[in-house]
C-alpha cells in the first residue's frame, strides 16, 4: 500500500530538553494508525511537525509524498488537525462555528451551512445548534471541535488525544465517527493515552516514550510480545501482595502492579504454569479474592514495554505543543 506518512529518524529539542530522538514512522494511506505514550513522550511534538507547525531539527517527514517543511503549503491542502484543547468561539453557537470555518475555507454561504448542519447532524449535536457553546458540556464541545476539524475534507487527518477528559458516552460517540471517517477511505493518525482505545480504533500502533518509538505493529503483535497470557491475581490485603509478588518472583516471574495494592499480574506461556501458581500461592496461606487468565490488555503491554502504567503523566516537554 503506499504511505500516507513517513519519517526517518526525527529529532526535536526544546533547549536542553530531546522532545524527540529519532522517530520513524510508515503509515499506510486508509489506515487508522495509533501513537500512543504518556504526556511528554514526545505525541504532540511528533504531530505538530507532521502537519507543518514545527520544524524538526534533524530528520525527514513527508506526507502523502510531500516534504514537511519543503512542501509545507502542498501538506497543509491535504490534512486537517484536531488539537488537545477546543478551538471553537464560545460566544458563537454551534452551527456558526462551522459555517465560519467553512467560509474561511472557501465555501459558499450555503454550502457552509449545509456541511455545518450535515456534521452536526452526525456528531449528534442538531438539537443545540442554535446554542452559545458556553453553555455546551465537556462532550459536546470536544465533539464540535473534532467537526470543526472535519468541514473541509482532507486525505490525512490528525487526531491529537481527542477524546482526553470525556465522559464514556461521548468517548464512544468519537470512537464511532473516527471508524466513519476511516471508512469513507481517510488515513487518520491518532495519538491518545487510552490504551483500550488505541486497541479498538488502530490497525497498526507505536508506543512511543522519552522521544522515541520502542514498539510498533497491531495490538495482537504487541500483546503476543509480553505473553500468550496474563495472569490476574487480586488479594484480601496490601501485605498479602507484596508477599505474593515475592512468590511469583521467586518463581522466575515477571510480576507487574494491578490497577491497586491488593492486585498483580504477571505473564504465562504454558497453561501448566496456572495450577502451578495457584498452588504455591496457597501453600504461602494466601488467600485470592480473584485469580483469573486472559489475553494481556494494552495497560499491561505498555507497563511490559516501558516500565511505567500509561497514565502516569510526565512531565510536559516545555515549549512542546498545547
Amino acid at each position: 500500500m503506499p504511505l500516507a506518512i513517513e519519517t526517518e529518524q526525527l529529532t526535536k529539542s526544546y533547549g536542553a530538553h530531546r522532545a524527540l530522538r529519532g522517530v520513524d514512522l510508515s503509515i499506510e494511506e486508509g489506515s487508522v494508525y495509533g501513537l500512543l505514550g504518556p504526556n511528554g513522550a514526545g505525541k504532540t511534538t511528533t504531530v505538530g511537525i507532521l502537519t507543518t507547525l514545527l520544524k524538526p531539527d534533524t530528520g525527514m517527514a513527508r506526507v502523502l509524498g510531500f516534504d514537511v517543511v519543503a512542501r509545507a503549503q502542498e501538506v497543509r491542502k491535504r490534512i486537517s488537525l484536531t488539537g488537545q484543547y477546543a478551538s471553537v468561539d464560545e460566544d458563537l453557537t454551534g452551527i456558526e462555528n462551522l459555517i465560519l470555518i467553512g467560509r474561511l475555507y472557501g465555501y459558499s454561504w450555503k454550502g457552509a451551512r449545509s456541511r455545518a448542519e450535515e456534521l452536526l447532524e452526525a456528531f449528534d449535536l442538531a438539537r443545540v445548534s442554535g446554542k452559545l457553546v458556553r453553555t455546551y458540556s465537556g462532550g459536546m464541545r470536544r465533539r464540535l471541535d473534532v467537526a470543526a476539524g472535519l468541514v473541509v475534507h482532507s486525505d490525512v487527518i490528525f487526531l491529537d488525544e481527542p477524546t482526553t477528559g470525556l465522559d464514556p458516552r461521548s468517548r464512544n460517540q468519537v470512537w464511532d465517527i473516527i471508524r466513519a471517517i476511516a471508512h469513507q477511505g481517510a488515513t487518520v493518525l491518532l495519538t491518545t493515552q487510552y490504551m483500550e482505545e488505541a486497541d479498538r480504533l488502530a490497525h497498526r500502533l507505536a508506543v512511543i516514550d522519552h522521544g522515541r518509538v520502542i514498539a510498533e505493529g497491531t495490538g495482537r503483535e504487541l500483546k503476543a510480545r509480553v505473553g500468550a497470557m496474563a495472569l490476574h491475581v487480586r488479594l484480601y490485603t496490601a501485605a498479602d501482595a507484596k508477599r505474593a509478588t515475592a512468590e511469583l518472583m521467586r518463581l522466575k516471574l515477571e510480576v507487574h502492579p494491578g490497577g491497586d495494592a491488593f492486585s498483580l499480574t504477571t505473564s504465562i506461556e504454558k497453561d501448566e504454569q496456572i495450577s502451578r501458581i495457584f498452588h504455591a500461592l496457597s501453600k504461602r496461606g494466601l488467600k485470592m479474592s480473584e485469580f483469573s487468565v486472559a489475553q494481556p490488555s494494552m495497560d499491561e503491554v505498555f507497563f511490559a514495554l516501558t516500565g511505567h502504567a500509561p497514565a502516569e503523566d510526565g512531565e510536559k516537554a516545555a515549549g512542546e505543543l498545547s
